[in-house]
Formats: structure tokens, C-alpha cells, sequence
């Protein structure tokens, strides 16, 4: 059934090609990724293999592919991406030797895919689990890794009609998963090679922190003005947050959408009231100017983030909310839509009281409000946020010592 699922899922967006963007990206990457592994495969180089879903995953392998380079610069790293919005914003990735698409999961492919690549070591990260890619994995013999993962029992692995897809999980290596729930599930399965590491992504935020680049087009938007710094929003975020925005004109607002395209851009203006720039066509003078930034580009939004004074994560009146982590690092008081149940960090933040979900404007007042007008409060939320997020770092260095040994 797996297998005439993928077939299936194949055809669709081979059909979807024809009149959608992003499936006609991932089509014509396959394509390539063939022509690309054939080229490099004449060098007979073998490569550690990094998997990401999309640019989420990717944050949480590049911690690991950075560290891996500057403790053993020796090894080529190969770095593949289901989704078109990973790869296209990722392609030219330099902490990768090779960067290219993980063509669908057929029998087919994965052969030809592992004997083109030869691969060392293969790594997958969150909640990448390609049954035929790992099946073909272990009968090479290639040592495969689950980093980051994390499980919990509504997945298919442990409903009754899932145990057949499960036997999958046997084929790893060692898994390096968030919490300890985590392992007794696997371990429910007779899974035993399991280490509880945390998230590297806590690792990543930190080099974000650190690396975070000088806007002068934020800097000269914010001031001396409290900011709300809105990253990956979708409309029903902007539903919310935008009228108040409106409303409060001694806030300044910069907001990146999670989708740029023209009609989403032009859809955040027309609900904005006040004065309103697109970052590709703002000057430090018309920023100074204007009341709010709208960012009409990819990679700015972890650095954009120090220049706020709160912050609102989109998603979570979706499918789920996008990264707290990067806001949490800056010391910031976090806001989301209602679905984050799935994301342990969300969970923790909401807790200790430096995140809230809401449901609505009212909702939004009422955290956002008082951190406005309390310094105390804005203060005390902040250091709880940014203590999290320091507090949790060290998974990498886990991960790579366990599985290359520590450097000499």
C-alpha cells in the first residue's frame, strides 16, 4: 500500500506540474538531481548524507553539517530536500558540497539514488522516515540516524494498522529523539538504540543570536519605538494581528509573510492603515518614515527578530506554527495562533509564561497590551525566553561525538 500511495502522490504532482509553480520546481529538480548525482558519482567520492523535509529540518541539520565541517573538514556533505521551498531557498547552501532534491520514494529511485551516492553515513532529521530510501540504506549497510525526532502515539507506527510501516524504525542505526516520550514509544516497539538529546535547533538558534546581521532598514523603522516583528504569517494571522497594528500607533510592526508572492503582499497592504513599506523598495529615510516594514524576501526574518520587542509566529491557525525558537532567542515575549500542541518548545515557552496562544484581536490585546506598558513584566518575560533557549543547547555535540567519535 506504501508503495502505491508514493506512486500515486507521483502522478499527482507530475499532473499538479502543469499548472502549479512549486510542482513544476520539484519535477524539474528530480530531473536534475539525476543528471547532478551522475556527474559526481564519476568521482567516486562517498558522502555523509543530510535529509530535509524543508527549510524547517534544514535548521535543525545545519547545526550538525557546521559542526561536522570544522571537525572533520575531510568529509563531503550531501544535503537533500523534499520540498521545493527548502531547496529553492537553499540550493546554494555553502556548508554543503552537494545540494540537491530527494527524488519520490520508489524501490526504483532509492537504488539508483544509493549506489549513485555511496554514502558514508546517512542522517535524517524530525520527521523524515522514506521507507524504501532507509530499507535500500540497510541493505548497503550505511549507518542511518533519526536526529531530532520526535514521536508521538497518533502517529502510524503505533496504531494497529501501522505495526507493517513500523518495522522501518529496525533499520536505524541510533535515534537521537527531543524527550523521553519519545523513547519509551519507540521502545514500545522494541526499539532500543535511543539516546534523548534535545533539539538542535536549540544549537542553531544560538548561532543566530550570535551571527545576527545589522539592518539598517529595521534599525531606522524601530527607533526608539516598541516593535511587534511578525515572521511566517498567513492571512488568518494577519486577520488578527494587523487591526492591532492599526490601532496602536505608538507600535511599529515589521511582518514577513510566509508566502511572498504579489497577491499576498498587496493582501497585507490593504488591511494596513497606517504608512507601510516593502523592504525591496524602503531607504533608511522612507524607513525612518514610514510605520511598518513588509518583507518581500526570503533569509531576513532570524535577524530581523533582534529588533523587536515582541513577537507573533504564524501557523497556528493552520497546520501548525512555525519557529518560536528563533523569537525565544532574542529574549522576546512570543504570540501564536491555537495550534501548537505538537511543538514541545511552544509547550515549554507557554508554561513559563513567556508564550501565549490566542484565538482572537481580544486575545492579542490582552498579552500584548500589558508587555507594551509593563517594563517589568516585558523584562521578566524576556530573560525566562531567552534562558530557555540557552538552557537547552549541547544536542549537537551529542549527536556528532556519538556517532564520528570526539576530535582529537
Amino acid at each position: 500500500m506504501y508503495t502505491i500511495a508514493i506512486y500515486l502522490y507521483a502522478l499527482a504532482v507530475r499532473l499538479a506540474s502543469l499548472t502549479n509553480r512549486k510542482a513544476r520546481l520539484m519535477i524539474k529538480g528530480h530531473r536534475k538531481t539525476w543528471r547532478t548525482l551522475r556527474d559526481h558519482a564519476k568521482e567516486r567520492q562517498h558522502y555523509v548524507w543530510f535529509h530535509a523535509a524543508s527549510l524547517g529540518e534544514f535548521e535543525q541539520g545545519r547545526p550538525l553539517m557546521e559542526r561536522l565541517r570544522r571537525e572533520h573538514p575531510e568529509k563531503r556533505i550531501l544535503l537533500t530536500f523534499f520540498s521545493p521551498s527548502g531547496y529553492e531557498v537553499r540550493k546554494d547552501y555553502a556548508g554543503a558540497d552537494l545540494v540537491c532534491y530527494l527524488p519520490f520514494d520508489t524501490p526504483l529511485n532509492a537504488r539508483r539514488f544509493v549506489r549513485l551516492v555511496q554514502p558514508e553515513k546517512a542522517f535524517f532529521i524530525k520527521y523524515e522516515f522514506w521507507h524504501h530510501y532507509i530499507d535500500e540504506l540497510h541493505r548497503a549497510g550505511v549507518p542511518v540516524y533519526s536526529v531530532s525526532s520526535i514521536f508521538r502515539n497518533d502517529q502510524i507506527f503505533f496504531r494497529p494498522y501501522g505495526r507493517g510501516y513500523a518495522r522501518v524504525l529496525h533499520h536505524f542505526n541510533h535515534f537521537f529523539v527531543q524527550n523521553e516520550a519519545s523513547r519509551r514509544l519507540l521502545n514500545s516497539l522494541g526499539v532500543t538504540q535511543v539516546s534523548v538529546t534535545g533539539d538542535t535547533r536549540f544549537d542553531r538558534v544560538i548561532d543566530i543570536r550570535n551571527q545576527a546581521k545589522s539592518l539598517p532598514l529595521a534599525a531606522a523603522l524601530t527607533g526608539d519605538s516598541r516593535t511587534i516583528v511578525a515572521g511566517s504569517t498567513w492571512p488568518p494571522d494577519e486577520e488578527i494581528l494587523i487591526p492591532y497594528f492599526n490601532r496602536h500607533p505608538e507600535l511599529k510592526l515589521i511582518i514577513a509573510p510566509h508566502e511572498v508572492n504579489e497577491e499576498r503582499l498587496r493582501s497585507i497592504e490593504q488591511r494596513l492603515k497606517r504608512p507601510a513599506l516593502r523592504y525591496s523598495q524602503a531607504t533608511p529615510e522612507s524607513s525612518a518614515q514610514a510605520d511598518c516594514l513588509i518583507i518581500d524576501g526570503y533569509g531576513l526574518l532570524s535577524s530581523l527578530y533582534r529588533y523587536a520587542t515582541l513577537a507573533y509566529v504564524g501557523g497556528g491557525f493552520g497546520v501548525g506554527i512555525h519557529n518560536t525558537l528563533e523569537a525565544a532567542t532574542f529574549g522576546l515575549p512570543i504570540a501564536f495562533g491555537p495550534n501548537y500542541e505538537k511543538f514541545k518548545e511552544a509547550r515549554d515557552l507557554v508554561t513559563l509564561g513567556a508564550a501565549t496562544p490566542i484565538h482572537s484581536y481580544e486575545e492579542l490585546k490582552t498579552w500584548f497590551t500589558p508587555l507594551r506598558d509593563d517594563e517589568h513584566l516585558l523584562q521578566q518575560c524576556s530573560r525566562i525566553a531567552k534562558d530557555y533557549t540557552t538552557a537547552h543547547q549541547g544536542a549537537t555535540n551529542i549527536v556528532l561525538h556519538t556517532v564520528f567519535g570526539k576530535p582529537e
